[in-house]
């Protein structure tokens, strides 16, 4: 049998309407250039580099819905009003030109949210419960109405990029922030259907994709990004078996999700006790769908979330991607997607495809503040 080789990352890929030139796909990263939600003039630049090198799809950073609570972070952008998405059709046009295509990542951030926080400091972060498991008190208790609110939020969000041309919409459900927050036991201590089963956990976020797809209608795809760690914990899980996993992957496909971006530290480490399949692995099979892998790729280290804070042991090396042949070639995933490794290196995909290995930059925390 032949071996597989690298061009199996430079095979078309048909997405909804349209078709990616290659199975590489730029990962989500928060960058912060995008004063009072505006995306700044470097913004589309960035972003084009990117799609100059090579990328097949461009996830854009995490975007903040219309909700009043979706926020916490500083010069992170939205997805509403005119100046954002001036800024965002800039950005599309720019990536458009350098034969990529791009989806915009909808996001709240949940129970992060702080009250002082930037734009409105009275608003209250909104979490599945007031405390969490060891009596601390969080947020505000999201209610039924304020998941209808925030559901129709991000059917808004979709609806506009949509609208905008973009090529389809990423939901980000992952990483502790508030979708995520009730899959997870430990933030979701509800007294109600949405919590304590698995089935209940997931009800929230079944509602906001089947929103989204009433709001764009059949076709358009939905890309949902899911983790078991959290930013504040990495052994979290919120499924502890593949039997848990498949119940919460299999309504959300249900509700109307097309492709699941799996996001672990490792792309390829066993998920499961008894197996050595990654989560992506578990989550193609269980789920039927598409799929994208993601984490470490391309370097030797994994995530650290105090990447922003301390330069400190934050660098990583570069390694080959025959892992990531194999895995794809073994039918793993169909996608996969690059984050820090494209970040330090805007034509990191296509020194692959030439096999110039020795060209690639390694990842730095200089790199990364260096918006290049």
């Amino acid at each position: 049998m032949t071996a597989p080789t690298i061009d199996l990352l430079f095979r078309p890929f048909a997405f909804g309407a349209t078709t990616l030139r290659n199975r590489i796909v730029m990962a989500p990263m928060t960058r912060r250039r995008s004063p009072e939600g505006v995306p700044g003039p470097d913004v589309a630049p960035y972003y084009r580099r990117r799609a100059e090198g090579g990328v097949g799809l461009i996830i854009s950073e995490g975007t903040y819905i219309d909700h009043p609570a979706a926020s916490a972070y500083p010069n992170v952008p939205n997805f509403f009003g005119a100046a954002s998405l001036a800024g965002w059709s800039q950005v599309l046009a720019a990536v458009r030109q350098a034969g990529a295509k791009m989806i915009p990542q909808l996001w709240h951030v949940g129970a992060i949210r702080q009250c002082g926080m930037e734009p409105d400091a009275t608003v209250p972060g909104y979490g599945p419960c007031a405390q969490i498991a060891d009596g601390t008190t969080l947020v505000k208790a999201i209610t039924e109405a304020d998941m209808d609110d925030i559901a129709q939020s991000y059917g808004r969000g979709a609806r506009t990029a949509q609208d905008l041309g973009f090529d389809g919409v990423a939901v980000h459900a992952a990483h502790g922030y508030l979708i995520d927050q009730f899959f997870w036991d430990v933030t979701n201590r509800r007294a109600d259907g949405h919590a304590g089963s698995i089935e209940n956990r997931c009800r929230f976020a079944v509602q906001v994709i089947r929103t989204i797809r009433r709001a764009v209608g059949p076709g358009f795809p939905i890309v949902f990004r899911f983790s078991q760690w959290k930013m504040n914990d990495y052994d979290a899980r919120i499924a502890n078996t593949p039997e848990e996993l498949g119940i919460i992957l299999r309504a959300l496909a249900k509700a109307g999700a097309d492709i699941f971006d799996v996001s672990a530290r490792r792309f390829w480490l066993p998920a499961f006790a008894g197996s050595d399949l990654s989560l992506a692995a578990w989550a193609r099979r269980l789920s039927g769908k598409p799929v994208i892998a993601v984490g470490s790729v391309g370097l030797d280290q994994p995530h650290q979330s105090k990447v922003y804070r301390r330069p400190d042991n934050v660098d990583a090396k570069v390694t080959d991607i025959g892992t990531v042949i194999e895995r794809m070639s073994q039918g793993d995933f169909d996608l996969v997607a690059v984050a820090r490794a494209i970040l330090a290196d805007s034509q990191w995909v296509e020194k692959i495809r030439r096999d110039a290995f020795g060209e690639i930059k390694p990842f730095t925390h200089a790199a990364m503040m260096a918006y290049e």
